[in-house]
Formats: structure tokens, sequence, C-alpha cells
């Protein structure tokens, strides 16, 4: 047998008129799948430019090869990750060995009959590979039947956060008919090249071992070569039909996101979260429309899969607030598609967008942790929707009056105290040094305090330390004293985009006034914005975080550790230097030199969880939660710990809402919060004395 005998036609037997039947249906098919294709290019056009980079070949290239790795799914839940695999690479590989039998068959066969290569080795190898690879892919079919059929994980319960009168019972069923007409695809391949070689046996065609396994099992059934015969045109005409169907199904259904996650994973921003985007030039100045979001957020509510680790994720959510990441983008994508497709580009739909389609009371409860966006596996930016939609409540005056009077506040005093700027450094009174106003005399670096740190009793103490911990290191620092305004980080991310810039310009003009070389700050919401959101306002100057100089000076011998302090703690990672700017290891190096064992908690770095301070939640009434707070929950978890009665961290807004956690979770007196400098004055001097203690 030389090599062009071995292969196969794949129309064994079919007349005529059903070959130009299925290739109409083909034809049909295919129109149906670029018609849903151009609908949604329609869709993504009517939203606005997405401003930031465009990613290059070598991007796009590293992007398409991490998708078909599963590496944004595989991270963060492995079971879940690893049926995905199996099912994308199963289904890419079967992709692909269609396209190559489409061009072979149907293309090279009848233009370039020189070139057809579907034959010979190249065939025997081809029909190893694809029966692996169906195998694969029911394999991955199964586990995620299995999960979603007996798991009751919160991740896959689609009951809404906050309209509980939305019924969910058709996505499910739509997750459901996804998974099958797939499976019913594979298992119709299998069982149709079952059939073809009951009827039709070369001995070659063992080389595709699960198609003579399952033959097998036919002629041991009773079924001959005539039977198989009459069969195959059955079989043939249910496989091709359901393949068909699922071409035209994908860009309607859950499947586009196969297309989508892509686009979306490719262009995504990663500054996004830190550095917010400007609002749009509307009325509102916020999100009220979905004409108001960009082409690719549009793409990035499409690729949603629902998968719910966003969900899980939220501490607004897992409190029991009206809030659910995943049903907001679900939400914002229902009204997209209802006003941009069945209204045919009326942007202003029906509904309002904020407020009405997205409760004000679930924009409010938005924390801005970036938990969300951080372990969503197709690139979805959570926190720039909230806040342009927070802008647009702000702009109609739906806000809080708690809030309010502290944006009062921070407009006519510069702080969230609504104290006197003249009040800002009165803390520095009870040192026994001068620190130096860096407005009048050269520094080396300008301590950027901030409000809690500098207005806050409970915080005022770790405040002093960290002073003298400069002092003693010989550090050139000084303080902008009463020039020094709110930085704006939660500011800008409650949607005062006004007061945010007025806040920029006001500190961008002291620092212009003042001499230093770095900004060093005690606020990790201060490190963001100074960091990362200044700079677009002209303000670049290296910034750090007071963790990262203390380690230097420990490192280069200004600070010297001379005892180990000793004790169990655990360390909480604040949200804006852990998961915003992958600050995680710094400050446990610093508990290192202290002499502090370090008992860590599950949930830790770009997963750790929030206090609930942030997106200017500290500033608002409480929302009603069906369970505990964050904070709370947090100081259980901790407390939980083995040996451990300290939560340490390197925020002052943590301190603040951990003191409240420890009184209402009935632990005050047997579990403390302490700010990571006390252990580092500790280490390098004699015990704090005790009224310093009680201070700190």
């Amino acid at each position: 047998m030389n090599g062009t005998d071995i292969g196969r036609s794949t129309l064994i037997g079919m007349p005529p008129w059903a070959i130009v039947l299925f290739y109409v249906l083909t034809a049909a098919a295919l129109a149906i799948f670029t018609w849903g294709i151009v609908r949604l290019v329609r869709k993504y056009r009517m939203g606005r430019r997405a401003a930031g980079r465009r990613p290059a070949a070598s991007e796009l290239l590293r992007t398409f090869f991490r998708a078909i790795g599963n590496v944004t799914v595989l991270r963060d839940d492995l079971y879940a990750g690893i049926a995905h695999l199996l099912v994308l690479s199963g289904f890419v590989v079967l992709f692909i060995g269609t396209l190559i039998v489409l061009v072979d068959r149907d293309i090279l066969r009848f233009v370039l009959p020189s070139l057809v290569f579907w034959e010979g080795d190249f065939y025997l190898g081809f029909s190893t590979f694809m029966d692996v690879f169906g195998v694969i892919l029911l394999a991955g079919l199964l586990m995620l039947a299995v999960r979603r059929a007996f798991s009751r994980l919160p991740q896959l319960d689609y009951r809404h956060s906050f309209r509980e009168e939305v019924s969910r019972r058709s996505m499910a069923a739509g997750d459901w008919v996804f998974l099958g007409l797939i499976f019913f695809i594979v298992i119709g391949g299998f069982a149709l090249e079952a059939v073809r070689l009951v009827a039709v046996r070369p001995e070659f065609e063992v080389w595709s071992p699960v198609g003579w396994w399952a033959s097998d099992i036919l002629r041991s059934a009773g079924m001959d070569a005539g039977e198989a015969s009459s069969w195959y045109p059955v079989f043939w005409w249910t496989h091709s039909a359901a393949s068909l169907a699922f071409v035209a199904y994908v860009p309607w259904s859950k499947a586009v996101h196969m297309l989508l996650a892509y686009v979306s994973l490719a262009w995504k921003d990663e500054t996004q979260n830190a550095s917010l985007p400007a609002p749009p030039e509307n009325e509102a100045g916020g999100y009220t429309a979905p004409t108001d979001l960009t082409w690719l957020e549009l793409v990035g509510l499409d690729a949603c899969i629902r998968c719910g680790r966003c969900h899980v994720r939220c501490p607004s959510s897992l409190a029991g607030m009206p809030l659910s990441p995943r049903d907001v983008i679900l939400e914002l994508r229902n009204h997209a598609n209802n006003t941009l497709l069945h209204l045919r580009g009326n942007g202003n739909g029906l509904h309002r967008m904020t407020g009405d389609v997205i409760p004000e009371q679930t924009l409010w409860s938005c924390i801005s942790c970036s938990n969300c966006a951080t372990h969503c596996p197709v690139g979805i930016n959570h926190v720039p929707l909230m806040v342009q939609m927070r802008r647009a409540l702000v702009s109609d005056g739906s806000v809080d009056e708690q809030l309010q009077q502290t944006l009062v506040n921070l407009q006519r005093c510069g702080n969230a105290m609504g104290q006197s700027d003249r009040m800002r450094a009165k803390w520095t009174k009870e040192l026994p040094f001068k620190i130096r106003d860096a407005r009048r005399e050269d520094v080396e670096y300008l301590w950027f305090v901030g409000d809690n740190a500098s207005y806050d009793p409970r915080v005022q103490g770790y405040t002093r330390i960290t002073a003298k911990l400069f002092e003693a290191a010989g550090l050139d620092f000084g303080i902008l004293y009463e020039a020094e305004r709110n930085a704006g980080n939660d500011v800008r991310r409650v949607g005062e985009e006004g007061l945010f810039e007025m806040l920029a310009e006001k500190n961008i003009r002291a620092f212009a006034k003042s001499r230093f070389r770095t900004i060093v700050t005690t606020d990790p919401h201060s490190y963001n914005t100074l960091k990362n959101e200044y700079p677009a306002f002209g303000a670049e100057y290296p910034v750090i975080h007071y963790t990262e100089l203390l380690a230097a000076l420990i490192e280069n011998g200004h600070l010297l550790p001379v005892r180990r302090v000793g004790g169990r703690v655990t360390y909480q990672d604040p949200c804006y230097l852990a998961r915003y700017n992958g600050l995680e290891n710094t400050p446990r190096t610093l508990l290192d030199y202290a002499g502090v064992e370090l008992v860590e908690m599950k949930r830790r770095g770009r997963d750790a969880w929030c206090c609930g301070a942030g997106g200017g939640r500290l500033w608002m009434e409480d929302i009603p939660a069906k369970d505990e707070r964050p904070a709370e929950q947090r100081i259980r978890e901790a407390a939980a710990l083995d040996g451990v009665d300290t939560i340490v961290t390197a925020c002052p807004k943590d301190l603040v809402m951990f003191t409240d956690a420890i009184k209402n979770v009935g632990l005050e007196g047997k579990f403390f919060v302490r700010d990571i400098a006390h252990y580092v004055w500790e280490a390098i001097e004699q015990p704090i004395p005790e009224h310093l203690e009680k201070e700190a």
C-alpha cells in the first residue's frame, strides 16, 4: 500500500444533492456567524475610543499563548483551570484539524490537486493526534459538568446580589447548552468514525485508536458493514448539523468569550486601576449610558464568562452588601445589548445606567480594593467602571450626607476630618526634636504624612515613632506642615474628579516651592496616587513607601537592630501596596529584621482581604450588610491563627478600621493591631515606654 492509498473521503456515499445541501448549510452557518460578529463590532464602535497603549505584535503573540495555556484561569482555581485547559486545548486542536481537512478536501483537491497532503503518513499521525485531543476535550467537559452539577461553590450560584426579583435560570440553562453542544459534537464525531470503520475497515485506520476501539464495540454488538453503511448518512448529518449549528451559535452566546477574552486580555491596561482614566466629555462627567463606555469596556462585558471569581473575592459581596462585581458586569452587558443592539444605537436607552440599571447603593458598596480585577481571567477592569458611574452620581448630587460633609471638609480644609490646616502638624509638638519645614530648608526626603497619620489620635503615636526612626537614622527629611493637603486617592475613587484635581494642584504647588529629592509617605493610598496619578499633572517625583525606606536604612547600617523583639504576629497587606503596586516582601523583611515570627494568613499578598476603608468607604454611612464587615472578618481570620495576638500593618486606615473591628468582635484587650514601625523601634531601642505604648 503506497502513501496515496492511505486516506479517506469526507463525503463517503453522499449523493450530489446531499453534498450541495451541505455546502449551502455551511454557507448559511458562516453567514449567521459573520452577521453575529458584525453586530458585535457595530456595537463596540458605538463606544468611546479607548485611551492608552496599543499592544505590539509581540504582546499579542504572548497574550495568545497565555490564553491558550490558560494562565489566567489556572492561577486561582486549579480544578477549574485544568478543566478549562483541557477543553480549550482540545477545542483549538480539533478546530485547526477541521480547517486542515477543509483546506485539503474542499480547496486543494479541486484547485491544486498536486498539493493534497491529507494522506499517507500525515493522515496516520493526524488521525491519532485528533483522537487524543478529542478525548482530552471530553475529559475537560466532564470535569466542568461534574463541578457544575455536584459542587455547591458560591461562584456558581447565579442568584442576583442586588435584584432579587431577577431570575438567572436561563443563564444556567445556557451554560448547560454550551457544554452539551460541544459534548454532543465530539461524541458524534467519534460515533461517526466508529460507524465508518465498521462499514469500511482498512488496517491503517488502527491509527484512529478511539474510532477503532468504538468500531470493535459496534461489531461485537452485531452491526455489520451493510448496516453501518445505511446508518452512516444519519450519523454524518447529525454530526455535521451540530457542528454547523455551533459555528452559527458562537457570536450569539456565551461561546463568544473564546474570541473576546483574547481581545480583552491583549488590550488590557494594567495601570488603569492604579491610575484611573479621565471621565468622558459629557454633561454628567461620568457613565450614564452604554455609549459612554469605551469600545474595550464593551468588549470586556461580552468577554465575561460568569466564572464568579470576582464575586467570591469581593469583600463587600461576602459581607452581604448589595454588590457583586459579576452582577454589575452582567447587568451592564444586558443594558448595552438592549440599547445599542435592539434599539439600533439609541445610547440613552430605556433606563439611566447609573442609578437605574446599577443601583446607587451597589455603586457605593465598592471599596475599590481591585480584588475582582486582579483575579478576572479575561482581564476585565471593574474599578474604573465603578468609579465612572460614581462620577455621574456625584454630578447629580446623589451622595450620602456623611460623604457629602467629608467632601466639603476636603474642599474647605484640605483634609477629611475638617480640621484646620494649622493643626496638621500638631502631632510633632510632642517630639523631642524639630522636624524641618521642607518649604524653607533643603531636604533629601519630603515626608508626605497623610490625613489619618496627622490627625487621628489612634494613629498619631505611630506617626511619632516613625519620625523617631527617621531621626535615629540621621535621615535628612522634612514635611510640608500646613501646606500639605489630602493626596486625593480616595477622593478620586468616590467620583469627585474636580476636587481631586484641586487637591492635586495644591499639593503640586507646595512640592514646587520645596526642595527635595524623594517623596516618602506612610499612607499606601497617598503612595498610589502620588506615584501613579500625579505624574499626569506634571509632578514626576520618585515616591517610596516608608517600609521601603526603613528597610533601606537597616540594610545600609543607618538603623541597627540590637535585639530580637520576639512574639508571633500576622501581617495585613494593604491593598494599595500589595495588589495595586506589588509591594509585598519589604514589610515582611522589616518584621524579619525585628526578629518577629510571622504567621501568614491564607489570603495575603495580591490575594489579601481588604479592611473595607478604600474607595471612600471610610467616609460613608454604613450600607446594610447581611454578614460581618470586611475588617471584622479579617480580625477573626487573624485571631484564629495559632499563638497570634497581633495583626501588623503598614497603613493608617488599616489601623483605624481594625481598631474598631477588634471592639466589634469582642476581642478588645485580647487582640491588637499595630503599625510595623512599632517593631522596628523596639528592635533598635529599648522597649516602648508604657505611656507611648498606650499612645501608639
